[in-house]
């Protein structure tokens, strides 16, 4: 979907109803798969800077850290609980890899959760995905994925899944990339014990993307992983009411947004590139809170030497007691003993080998 502007719009829309930012916040990026790359990358932020280290990350060969997003203030980001952002490379060449393997998988075993949403936005690369039901899947970003980039887990009840990388390198000496977000969105205490079910989305009809110009020049794009933007919508069943945005501009241009009078928390994390809301610069890998407030529009504009790749996150917050443990997100303490006596005791399933093919699981 095309939509057009006028030059004229931008300076119209800064009103005294946009949104500003009240806070941001810098997330450790923790050296994962592989290791070594996620070392010798912090070593760099710290000889270099975080935006130069940022960049070689983002653009090269040399991803190797995770970024956990804990929103530790859940009156401020409700519903959602969590965002991870996964930056990785693995190489045929790499030895190190390959001892590090034969202790710390590359991915997720059987794991259980209950009482929420795992959203798993794929840039690059991919999952193999296994879990209780019986379902075993293949989605990402590469052609072999068939337009699959994002997985839309309701846990409900209760449910064990496996999420390991989906590894194809290109040749010997260049490595598979990988790249996604992992989001955790709580759900009404009325659902948490609804029936796990699981979707894979993407496409113009699942997860639209509208681009937006002006003055025949493309200002943004923005994929709608879930909620709407400009009167298009995703097509996954939310359970409360929240935009999930994909959004990159131009350098030297502007992203606007209308938010519902109810929708209180909105965020932006930067995943590459930096931006402006008001006088504020967001750089690559923080987050920024906005104001809870009854202003209703966002914007975000970069300068002539920068664009902007960002995941919007907005909604209503579920004003209700959130209890997280683990891997389980519930409204008190008790339901978080239950939900793991109930792990415990094989009610959500049974926990299988990763290294099991599909024939043996």
């Amino acid at each position: 979907m095309s939509l057009s502007l006028s030059s004229t719009s931008t300076a119209l829309e800064r009103t005294t109803r946009e949104r500003e930012i009240c806070r941001l916040e810098k997330f450790a990026r923790l050296p994962v798969w592989p290791v070594w790359n996620g070392v010798l990358l912090f070593f760099m932020s710290r000889i270099f800077g975080e935006e130069f280290a940022a960049k070689i990350e983002q653009e090269g060969w040399f991803g190797g850290r995770v970024c956990p997003n804990f929103f530790r203030d859940y009156s401020e980001t409700s519903p959602f609980v969590m965002l991870v952002h996964h930056s990785h490379s693995f190489a045929s060449w790499d030895l190190i890899r390959f001892l590090q393997r034969s202790f710390f998988p590359e991915g997720f075993p059987a794991h259980p959760h209950r009482g929420f949403i795992t959203v798993t936005y794929v840039l690059k690369g991919g999952f193999r995905h296994r879990d209780s039901l019986g379902l075993k899947q293949l989605y990402g970003a590469e052609e072999r994925h068939g337009g699959k980039h994002t997985q839309w887990l309701m846990t409900g009840a209760g449910v064990l899944h496996e999420e390991m990388w989906d590894i194809q390198t290109p040749n010997f000496f260049e490595p598979s990339r990988q790249e996604l977000f992992q989001l955790w969105l709580n759900v009404p205490s009325s659902f948490k014990l609804d029936p796990p079910q699981v979707h894979l989305l993407g496409g113009k009809n699942e997860t639209p993307t509208v681009d937006i110009y002006a003055d025949g020049t493309l200002q943004s794009s923005t994929i709608v992983i879930a909620g709407e933007y400009a009167d298009r919508q995703a097509s996954v069943h939310t359970f409360s009411k929240v935009n999930i945005l994909h959004v990159r501009i131009s350098s030297n241009s502007t992203w606007s947004h209308s938010l519902p009078p109810a929708y209180d928390t909105a965020i932006i994390y930067m995943r590459e590139g930096s931006a402006y809301v008001g006088s504020t610069r967001i750089p690559p890998h923080y987050t920024a809170y906005l104001e809870s407030s009854s202003r209703d529009q966002v914007i975000v504009s970069t300068n002539p030497n920068e664009s902007a790749d960002f995941i919007f996150l907005s909604g209503e917050s579920l004003k209700e007691p959130v209890a997280a443990q683990g891997s389980m997100v519930m409204n008190t303490d008790y339901e978080i003993r239950q939900a793991y006596a109930d792990y415990q005791s094989g009610k959500m399933g049974v926990p299988w080998d990763h290294t099991l093919s599909d024939s043996e699981w």
